[in-house]
C-alpha cells in the first residue's frame, strides 16, 4: 500500500503516522501541511488533536485522584459549591465519573463563554438552567465540550491555576513533550499543519475557514501535538502509568480505573461497545483495544492502544475524517506487528421484520434533527443540516438515508455520497412500544414527545 496514493484518492493533503511497539517509536509523514504552500509534512508537524484531548485531560484528572485531591464518585458540588443545572437531583448527584464516561446527560447549553482564561469558570456558571438530555447515568451520550470543561474547572480550583497550565505542569513537562500545547497562540506556526475541508473529490481540499476551535472546547478538544508526543501519552497507558523517560505519571491503579470503569455504548459498531474514563473500549476480533479519535474543522486524529500486542498506533491528518481511510491505513500496518486488524461493520439482516411504528418519530437536540419515517415498510432517516453549513459544503439542507437493520436496535446507514462512508445508528430504549433515543456518532438524541 502506498499512503501517497490513498491520500490522493481521498483528497487528504497529509498524514503523519506513528507506531509504539515494545517501547520503540517509528514515525512517518506523507503529503503537504498546506495545499496553498505545498510545504511537506514531517514527523514533527503539529496537528490538532480534537477530542483526543479528552484522554489527556482524563489522565491529568487521575493524577488528582492518585493524590487524594479528587474522588471519582464525590459530587461535583464537593469541589464546585456553586455548581447548578436545571435538575436539582443532577445538581446534587453528578460526579466526575459521570463526566469522564459521558453519562451525565446535561445539555450543552453553556452559551458564549468567551476566549479568556476564565472560560471554564464561565461555562460552569452558564449552565444553571441547562436541561437534561437523559436522566443521570441512564445512557451514554457524548459531550463534546461541557463535560470535560466541568472536569477542568475542578482541576483549576484544586491546583489554583488555569487548565492550560495544569496540563503543562502535570503532563507536558514531565513527559518532556516539545510539540504539545493547549492554545493555538502557542503553536509553532512553522510546524503547524493547516486544516482543510473537501466539498467534492473533483474540487479537492481547500483551506478551512476556521483555523481552530473556540476556547470552550479546550479541555475536550484543543490540544495540538505530534504523532511522537501522542505516543508518549500512549506509553503511559500501556505501561501502568510510567512514561518512556521513567517518570511515573499516575499509579497503575489509576490506569486500571481508566481502562476498566466502563459503560455500554448504545451504538457499538462505529467506535466500540464500551466507554471507559477518557477512552473508548473496542473489541478487535476478541482483543481489547483502547481508543480515542478527534476532529476539528479540517483536521483529524486517531489513537489505538493494543495492550496484548504491547502496541499503540496513531495517525493525524489535515482533512477528514474518513473511516474507510483510517481502516485501510491501519489494517496495512497492524499485521506487520502480529496485531489484529480493525473489524468491518456487520452485515444487515434481511430476515428481520420490524414494526416501523416503534422507530418513527423526530429525535432532536440543538443543532441536529433526525426524522425516522417508513416508506413501504422500510425505515429511512432524514438529517436536517444547518442551512449555512449546508451552503458552505455544497450539500442539501435535508439528506435522507435508508436504514438497514442489523438487529432490532441497530442499523447501517449507507450513503450515495462519495465523501461519506457507511454510518451506524442505534434506535433503542423502548417505552410504551416506541423508542426513546437515537444514538449515532456517539451522540444521543431524545425522541420528541408528542403532546
Amino acid at each position: 500500500m502506498d499512503i501517497s496514493d490513498l491520500l490522493a484518492e481521498y483528497r487528504i493533503p497529509s498524514a503523519a503516522i506513528g507506531v509504539l511497539h515494545d517501547g520503540e517509536i517509528t514515525e512517518t509523514a506523507v503529503g503537504v501541511k498546506d495545499v496553498s504552500t505545498g510545504e511537506p509534512a514531517t514527523t514533527d508537524t503539529v496537528y490538532q488533536c480534537g477530542s483526543m484531548t479528552k484522554t489527556w485531560t482524563a489522565l491529568a484528572f487521575m493524577q488528582l485522584v492518585d493524590e487524594g485531591g479528587a474522588d471519582l464518585d464525590e459530587p461535583v458540588r464537593t469541589y464546585l459549591p456553586g455548581f447548578k443545572v436545571a435538575d436539582p437531583e443532577v445538581t446534587a448527584a453528578v460526579t466526575p465519573r459521570h463526566l469522564l464516561n459521558h453519562t451525565n446527560g446535561i445539555e450543552e447549553e453553556y452559551g458564549d463563554a468567551g476566549e479568556d482564561d476564565d472560560v471554564c469558570e464561565r461555562m460552569v456558571a452558564n449552565i444553571a438552567g441547562a436541561p437534561q438530555v437523559h436522566a443521570l447515568g441512564h445512557t451514554h451520550g457524548y459531550s463534546a465540550a461541557l463535560g470535560y470543561a466541568i472536569l477542568a474547572r475542578i482541576m483549576e480550583v484544586i491546583d489554583g491555576k488555569r487548565w492550560d497550565d495544569v496540563m503543562k505542569d502535570r503532563l507536558f513537562d514531565p513527559l518532556e513533550l516539545a510539540g504539545t500545547t493547549t492554545r493555538h497562540e502557542d503553536v509553532d506556526q512553522d510546524r503547524a499543519a493547516t486544516g482543510h475541508l473537501i466539498r467534492s473529490l473533483d474540487e479537492g481540499p481547500f483551506v478551512s475557514p476556521l483555523g481552530y476551535l473556540p476556547r470552550a472546547f479546550g479541555p475536550g478538544g484543543n490540544i495540538n501535538s505530534t504523532v511522537g508526543d501522542v505516543l508518549e501519552l500512549a506509553h503511559v497507558l500501556l505501561n501502568d502509568g510510567k512514561a518512556r523517560n521513567g517518570t511515573r505519571i499516575v499509579s497503575a491503579e489509576a490506569i486500571r480505573e481508566m481502562t476498566h470503569s466502563r459503560v455500554a455504548v448504545p451504538d457499538p459498531y462505529m467506535f466500540g461497545p464500551q466507554w471507559a474514563l477518557g477512552l473508548i473500549v473496542c473489541d478487535w476480533h476478541g482483543e481489547t483495544v483502547y481508543a480515542h479519535d478527534g476532529s476539528t474543522v479540517g483536521q483529524n486524529a486517531r489513537l489505538r492502544i493494543l495492550p496484548e500486542s504491547n502496541l499503540a498506533i496513531t495517525m493525524m491528518t489535515n482533512a477528514g475524517p474518513r473511516e474507510s481511510f483510517y481502516k485501510k491505513v491501519f489494517n496495512e500496518i497492524l499485521p506487520g506487528y502480529g496485531a489484529p486488524t480493525v473489524p468491518g461493520l456487520p452485515a444487515p439482516d434481511p430476515a428481520l421484520n420490524l414494526d416501523p411504528s416503534r422507530y418513527e418519530g423526530v429525535y432532536e437536540r440543538p443543532g441536529a434533527r433526525y426524522e425516522v419515517t417508513a416508506d413501504g415498510g422500510r425505515l429511512q432517516l432524514t438529517l436536517g443540516m444547518d442551512p449555512m453549513q449546508a451552503r458552505f459544503l455544497g450539500k442539501p439542507e435535508r439528506v435522507t438515508y435508508e436504514l438497514l437493520p442489523v438487529s432490532e436496535t441497530h442499523f447501517l446507514m449507507p450513503s450515495d455520497d462519495p465523501l461519506e462512508d457507511t454510518q451506524t445508528v442505534a434506535i433503542y430504549d423502548f417505552n410504551d412500544g416506541a423508542a426513546r433515543y437515537l444514538h449515532t456518532n456517539c451522540r444521543v438524541f431524545p425522541r420528541e414527545v408528542r403532546r
